[in-house]
């Protein structure tokens, strides 16, 4: 027994997300320029961000309603290609590993192995979707050769994600919930270790990992957020208040954890937003009429996305926050061809309560 859904509760769902993401959008951007007046900050790196999610968006939105694979493919391959002819995404100074560029690196190999899976489920066939998943190996491959273990290893884990993607046709909305769960367990880790609140022998272990350089940055940024939480020192000022930043001689001004910066920086609301961000997108997917294997195979490369970012740089590249509209885009756009399988709207079981 099937239920449908008409074009018109469609598009009002699609009215809804939208909505809510130009609110998002617009609040992130407004109170960087309020923040930035008031501490006289530099906003143009949060509205750059800002412009690059939401350019990225509108325009998988549009290249997935012409083409819902091609358009997937293109993204993964010009994301790859990207990754392995200019794996610094940026000019500036080649910052000393682990920091400087690998978490952009990193980033963009997992949105692109993201792209390359909702293809492999968008496709018509078996075989299709088999060869399509061999390229989503062959990117994990590909992260380990340029030496980004972080790559690798968020790549293979939106590859397992995906396939496993296939068994929760109708369990979508427990899929968003686990995605949520495992993105705030891995936003809170760099709190959880600038503050000092982990066990002795667990944060040993990490500090090794991690390096004591970037967790020195994570206690200035905790440092900077207490001292003013409601509005923080001001969008792009860390680097110069930062006394860890300003005694390394190569430096990019960032503290590596997206959620410190914005509490640094933006206080409390800065991170309520950075989170609302997140949480529209997932949003977004989750009443998205593209099958369930698709929007969660993109949630699960956001999810990557947002644990890369809670210990890295990955946001401060332009290419990163193209790429995570991009995706989040075509993972939505509702194919105006035949050239994808049925939307789940047309025939949901009615067991499946995955979206309204």
């Amino acid at each position: 027994m099937t239920s449908a859904a008409g074009p018109g509760e469609d598009a009002d769902r699609r009215n809804v997300s939208d909505a809510a993401g130009v609110v998002v959008l617009g609040a992130c951007a407004v109170w960087a320029l309020i923040t930035a007046t008031v501490h006289g900050g530099r906003p143009e790196g949060v509205l750059l961000a800002v412009l690059a999610v939401a350019a990225g968006y509108a325009a998988g939105r549009i290249c997935g309603a012409l083409l819902p694979v091609a358009a997937l493919c293109a993204a993964a391959s010009a994301g790859v290609g990207l990754a392995v002819a200019a794996p610094r995404l940026s000019p500036g100074p080649e910052i000393i590993a682990p920091l400087g560029h690998a978490g952009g690196t990193a980033a963009v190999l997992t949105l692109s192995t993201g792209a390359v899976c909702c293809a492999a489920w968008a496709a018509r066939t078996p075989a299709k979707r088999l060869a399509l998943r061999v390229p989503a190996a062959g990117i994990v491959a590909t992260a380990a050769v340029l030496g980004s273990v972080g790559g690798c290893v968020a790549s293979a884990a939106v590859l397992l994600a995906s396939l496993a993607a296939g068994r929760m046709r109708g369990h979508r909305t427990a899929g968003f919930a686990g995605l949520a769960l495992a993105a705030a367990l891995s936003t809170g880790l760099p709190w959880a270790i600038g503050g000092k609140t982990l066990p002795e022998g667990l944060s040993v272990a990490l500090e090794g990992q991690l390096t004591r350089h970037r967790i020195d940055l994570w206690h200035d940024a905790l440092h900077m957020a207490h001292h003013d939480a409601a509005l923080g020192v001001g969008p792009g000022r860390f680097g110069e208040l930062s006394a860890t930043a300003t005694r390394t001689l190569l430096s990019d001004g960032k503290p590596h954890s997206a959620p410190l910066q914005q509490a640094a920086e933006q206080g409390v609301v800065g991170v309520i937003l950075l989170a609302a961000a997140f949480c529209w997108m997932l949003y977004t997917l989750w009443r998205s009429p593209r099958p369930t294997p698709v929007v969660l195979t993109a949630g699960a490369a956001l999810t990557a996305l947002a644990a890369i970012a809670s210990v890295g740089n990955a946001l401060s590249f332009t290419t990163v926050s193209v790429g995570a509209g991009l995706l989040a885009g075509l993972a939505t756009a509702r194919p105006l061809t035949d050239g994808s399988p049925l939307q789940e709207t047309t025939a949901r079981p009615t067991g499946d309560r995955s979206a309204p």
